[in-house]
């Protein structure tokens, strides 16, 4: 982690270093805590990881995520059909590297609507309370800002508060239709600052989990030699 802070202030351009002061917020009940967690884009050869989280949620979490039912042979469509050429993926892993919270950020495919795009996010169960949702929902504003995105909405099932509670505190304005909701958010343009702060944000990422990477690893050989002495008693 220590290598990974400093990855982050290095890469801070000169002029800038109060970026790092708004850098990795988690926003609660209308404050801020400074808290840094490395949230990665996820690409094609993290599926297997995603069908994992996924299928690890239990059957009211799939409910609240998907808005149906969802069972196995469901959620492994959805993973089949993600497109990461075309929709962007953000997850947080633990030192396991296990998946425990995403976000999928998706483009629309209407030219009329070019510049809107729909927010979902799920968090496994033993990773809640620590604003995991909060700060997927602000990295996935970030770029959707810096990719041209004027108009991010999110729609959820009435009861999923959690959800509705995020956008609320964003700002977005949320129009309940029964079991239903709408939350619609107004985007400002992208600036320098707003690229700055996702390139920071994306690199101590990688940081962050090459490391784990390597740590994992390193844990695994031990366990394996540990393993083979045992084995030799």
């Amino acid at each position: 982690m220590i290598d990974s802070i400093h990855a982050l202030k290095t890469a801070v351009p000169p002029g800038r270093e109060s970026l790092l002061a708004d850098f990795g917020r988690a926003k609660s009940g209308g404050g801020a805590s400074s808290v840094l967690v490395p949230i990665r884009s996820l690409g094609e050869g993290h599926r297997a990881r995603i069908a994992a989280h996924l299928l690890a949620l239990d059957a009211q979490d799939r409910f609240l995520r998907f808005g149906y039912q969802a069972q196995d042979q469901n959620i492994q469509a959805y993973v089949d059909g993600l497109n990461f050429e075309r929709d962007d993926i953000f997850g947080i892993y633990n030192r396991r590297l296990e998946l425990i919270a995403m976000a999928h950020l998706a483009y629309t495919v209407n030219p009329e609507f070019k510049a809107c795009a729909e927010f979902g996010v799920s968090v496994r169960s033993k990773a809640r309370g620590r604003g995991y949702g909060a700060r997927l929902f602000e990295r996935a504003t970030i770029h959707a800002r810096n990719e041209g995105v004027e108009l991010l909405f999110v729609h959820a099932l009435s009861q999923n508060t959690a959800m509705l509670k995020i956008a609320r505190n964003a700002g977005a304005v949320v129009e309940r239709d029964g079991t239903e909701s709408e939350a619609f958010l107004r985007l400002p343009p992208a600036t320098l600052d707003s690229r700055i702060a996702e390139i920071m944000e994306e690199q101590f990422a990688q940081t962050d989990y090459r490391l784990k990477i390597q740590a994992k690893h390193f844990w695994d050989f031990l366990e394996s030699l540990q393993s083979m002495r045992q084995g030799k008693r």
